[in-house]
This record gives structure tokens, sequence and C-alpha cells, in this order.
């Protein structure tokens, strides 16, 4: 069956919730389930004259028409998933639809109080809670509120996105460690308990991230986006868009046998290695495999010849 637009509708008739859809991975995972056929909530706190404290453009609503565009229905609902209130009125959104098929957990809002530089001990120790607060108390309200709607029929799933596929430190603060960590654990330990009710709990990450914050942070657009590609980052060849792990969250919507993912953190290039997927150029990046071979092998990157990474 196909839409009008193109879809599929490989996900006719499902509907997700996708917390933190602003930007970066949620709108895009937002898009690619839309691109399926699915009803989406799109969630998240910046809308049109009320942007979030980021003061970025990119809006809830934007997100909800790209979703409908691409052959879904999108639903932008402002929700700070800091307030119980808020989301609780985002389940009671959604139980008007009858059910909850798929929910991605997304939500993040750290970036402006993550400190990557200074000692953990000479860090602002508010920013540090602020974080923590926004990083993971988000991911366990939106699950005490939302997963009721979840586990009344079997089938349902549950993505935790998070960074990083393992436990590594790889010098990360000790705050965002403990925040991506944390959902990482979140994923392995309901696991189990969804299980109990036929659904599936897993853990997704992106590589190298060309968000839309990232490729203003480096000064570039999608379009010219090699341009960042410099002595100084020399990783950034290796980088992908935020559709790269979208896609491969939707494939992993669509595979009957899902389950056998559960309890696990699975990246981009193992999605793209499992569901021959590609990134929107048609390059496949695998981040995991160039950061083992080039730093942990401690080469020197401005000698490594980054295409066999893509």
């Amino acid at each position: 069956m196909t839409t009008a637009s193109g879809s599929n509708a490989a996900l006719d008739g499902k509907v997700a919730v996708v917390t933190g859809a602003t930007r970066g991975c949620g709108r895009a995972i937002a898009v690619e389930l839309g691109r399926a056929g699915a009803t989406v909530f799109v969630a998240g706190r910046s809308t049109r004259g009320n942007p979030s404290v980021l003061a970025r453009p990119e809006t809830i609503e934007e997100t909800a028409e790209l979703v409908t565009a691409a052959g879904g229905r999108g639903i932008p609902v402002r929700c700070d998933f800091t307030s119980v209130s808020d989301v609780d009125a985002l389940a009671e959104h959604v139980a008007s639809e009858g059910s909850l098929d798929i929910l991605v957990d997304d939500v993040w809002g750290g970036d402006r109080y993550a400190d990557h530089v200074s000692p953990y001990w000479e860090s602002d120790l508010g920013d540090v809670l602020t974080l923590m607060r926004n990083g993971l108390d988000t991911h366990l309200i939106a699950l005490h509120r939302l997963l009721p709607l979840l586990v009344r029929r079997p089938g349902g799933l549950l993505v935790e996105v998070t960074d990083g596929d393992d436990d590594t430190v790889h010098g990360a603060a000790l705050p965002y460690y403990l925040v991506k960590c944390g959902v990482r654990a979140i994923a392995r330990a309901m696991a189990p308990k969804l299980a109990e009710h036929g659904c599936t709990a897993l853990a997704v990450t992106p590589g190298f991230l060309r968000s839309e914050a990232m490729l203003d942070l480096f000064g570039v657009t999608e379009d010219n986006w090699r341009d960042a590609i410099t002595d100084e980052r020399p990783e950034f060849a290796v980088s992908e868009t935020p559709y790269y792990l979208a896609r491969g969250v939707a494939a992993l919507v669509a595979d009957p046998e899902v389950e056998r993912f559960a309890g696990r953190t699975l990246a981009s290039w193992t999605l793209a290695r499992t569901y021959g997927i590609t990134d929107v150029d048609g390059s496949r990046p695998d981040f995991g495999r160039y950061f083992a071979e080039v730093f942990e092998a401690g080469r020197d990157p401005l000698t490594v010849d980054p295409s066999p990474y893509r």
C-alpha cells in the first residue's frame, strides 16, 4: 500500500509518541515513522511564537508538518517533560486515539548545561542538577505516564535514544556520562518487564551527528557540510544526518522479530548493517568502527582516509 505522498504505509494505523521531537534525531525519527504511515504525536517545548530556552528556530509544529508531508499524520503537542501535568495532558491526548504502539523517548534538553571542559568539582552544581533533571528525570516521567498506554496490548515498542552503545567513559564529563548511561540502563531494566506484556524495550544511538545545532556550530549547512572537515576536526568526514538513525528506528518498528534486540543498545551503524540502510546521500557511515580503528588505536586521524568508514 502506498500513500499519495509516497509512504509504503507499513505503519498504517499505528500511533507513536516521539519525545524531544523538535529537532535532531527526534524530528527525523518522527518524520520517518510518518513516512511509514504512522500517526505521530510530536512532543517538545518549542512552539511557534514560544521557543524553548535554547532559542532555536525549530518548532514542533514544523516537525508535525514534515510528518504529514511524508505521508503520516503529525500532531504537535507542547510538552515540558519536567512537568508531570504537561505529560499527563499528553497522555490524555494520546489516549484519545485509542492506543499507543511506539514510544520513542528522545527528550534531552541538556546542551545548555553540559560542561565538557572543567573538572567535575569545578563545574556549576546548579547546571549539573539541571542537566540531570532535563536528561534523565524527563525520561522517567514520560515512561511513568505513557507506558500504561503502551502495554495495553502486545506488540508495543519502547525506543530510548542515547549517546554511545556501551558504558565506556571515552572522556565524557560525569553528568553527561551518567545521563547517557542511565538511558541505556532504562532500556535494559525495562526489557524484561515489558516482555511480560508482549512488548519490547531497547535503546539506540547515533554516531557523530550532523544535527541542526552541530551544523550551526561548525558554520555550515547540510549542502556544504564537507567544508567543515578540517585538520582540527577530521572525524567530521564520518558524520551522519539524523535520518540515518531515524531510518534504522523505522526499520526496527516494522521488524516482526524486533524482540530479539530487547535490552540492547543499537548504534546507527549496526542498524545500517542489519537492515541495509543508508544515509540520505547513499553513504553508510560507521563511526563506531572509525573510533575504534583510529582514535582508540592511537592513529593520527590526519593520516587516515575516511572513505572506507563511509
